[in-house]
């Protein structure tokens, strides 16, 4: 047998028993209360007849061996609480040997545990360390109390915690995924046809797991408050359900898209025909343009012109098909590509025939400019020079005949520019003020 506490001291005298008395059935009262409402916490309820698993098994096991302990020293501290008290109210002045005696019992190791209840916490740590008897004194054992009572209800509160928060979400989140599958089979979304549909089949797994788990072992979503060493400190670790849930939230939104492409379908449908449609027109003029230009610039290469799209006109196609069969899901992707790639076979068409009108926009702006400076050169009176005339016949015969060489064209009418501007340089004014042009050097 061991005991736990100090030696009595100095024999207290009638008043110091009595305030000792008091203060301990206040404590008494109050440890109490405190097993009491343990006791009917509804996380110990759920916790005793919860089918555990993993860390929540291995820590209730503990804890429901501590509480048990709670109780057996709690009634050892009673019984020893109780003796004190009807030692002191044999006399109303006790005697020495009354006060030596309660000096004993309320200071000195008074308290035995005896048989299992000696084990303590070394045991329900895992050690072996088991004494056959122990004595405590009053304040020790309360000390012991306080340590084993503080762990079991940590270990309580921390559970009762996850089940108030967890499952609730996870039960909505479920009731959220429902109305999610219900949307996806109004969109034609299902497993194995859509990656939305496979999606939802791995979130509803998913969250079957994650609530059994979190019924059977809920410590280990606990996360305790490693600066308090209150009871219960700590917070639900909602990381797995958080995932869930943004997993879903992507899942509907993409559902709804394809929700949405039920409702304007046509009119992406006429848009895309629209489209395609100018953009064959495109080519068709292009490919005429590319024979005008053969037939009427010489000694240029023209860009060869593209046929009709109709590997896009055969996916609009189908895009109608999925639209008159419902396949919204199949719909909404093809629309998707369709819409980009029509916008990139316009751009094309319209590419083609700037570059293969190129050469005739070089011949209609090399006669602009013929024709822009015959005119400045009339409004000085220069239009009947003799080298003017000579150069503008020129330039004009090679420009409106077929087939035009533009390089040549280019040099007449460049030679016709040059003239005139030799022609229109600017001489010193007259008396009069007015100005009169060079002698043209030929």
């Amino acid at each position: 047998m061991g005991d736990t506490g100090h030696a009595p001291g100095p024999v207290m005298d009638r008043d110091e028993v009595d305030r000792a008395l008091a203060r301990l059935g206040a404590e008494h009262e109050a440890m109490e209360s405190s097993l009491l409402a343990l006791q009917d916490h509804a996380g110990r309820r759920l916790l005793e007849g919860a089918e555990l698993t993993g860390a929540t098994a291995e820590r209730w096991k503990r804890a429901e061996a501590s509480i048990t302990l709670l109780w057996s020293w709690f009634d050892a501290y009673t019984d020893t609480l109780r003796t004190a008290r009807e030692l002191r109210a044999r006399r109303r002045w006790a005697g020495r040997e009354d006060l030596v005696a309660l000096t004993e019992l309320l200071r000195g190791p008074s308290v035995t545990v005896a048989g299992a209840a000696a084990v303590g916490t070394g045991a329900l740590a895992g050690t072996s360390a088991v004494r056959l008897s122990r004595r405590y004194t009053l304040a020790a054992l309360v000390d012991r109390m306080n340590d084993l009572y503080a762990a079991a209800l940590d270990m309580v509160v921390a559970a009762d915690a996850v089940w108030s928060t967890l499952p609730a979400r996870i039960d909505m989140l479920s009731a959220e995924l429902r109305r999610t599958r219900e949307l996806a089979r109004s969109a034609g979304v299902r497993p194995g046809e859509h990656p939305a549909g496979d999606d939802l089949e791995r979130i509803t797994r998913a969250l079957t797991r994650l609530r059994g788990t979190v019924i059977s072992d809920p410590l280990s979503f606990w996360t305790p408050d490693r600066g308090s060493s209150a009871p219960g400190a700590g917070r639900p670790d909602t990381t797995a359900y958080d995932r869930h849930a943004r997993e879903l939230e992507d899942v509907r939104r993409e559902i709804e898209a394809v929700l949405t492409v039920r409702q304007d379908a046509e009119s992406r449908l006429m848009r895309l025909r629209d489209v395609l449609s100018r953009a064959d027109r495109t080519l068709a003029e292009a490919r005429l343009a590319r024979g005008e230009v053969l037939a009427k610039i010489a000694a240029t290469e023209v860009p060869a012109v593209s046929g009709p799209p109709t590997a896009l006109q055969e996916e609009l196609s189908t895009a109608a098909e999925y639209r008159r069969q419902g396949l919204w899901h199949r719909l909404s992707p093809l629309l998707e590509d369709l819409e980009r790639r029509a916008e990139e076979e316009l751009l094309r068409a319209r590419e083609s025939l700037t570059a293969v009108t190129a050469p005739l926009a070089i011949r209609a702006e090399l006669r602009g400019r013929l024709d822009a400076y015959r005119a400045k050169v009339a409004r000085h009176g220069l239009a009947e020079d003799p080298l003017l005339v000579e150069r503008y016949d020129i330039a004009r015969r090679m420009l409106w005949s077929a087939p035009c060489d533009l390089r040549v064209a280019e040099q007449a009418v460049l030679r016709y520019q040059h003239t005139a501007v030799e022609l229109l340089r600017p001489v010193m004014p007259s008396q009069d003020g007015a100005g009169r042009p060079q002698e043209a050097q030929t």
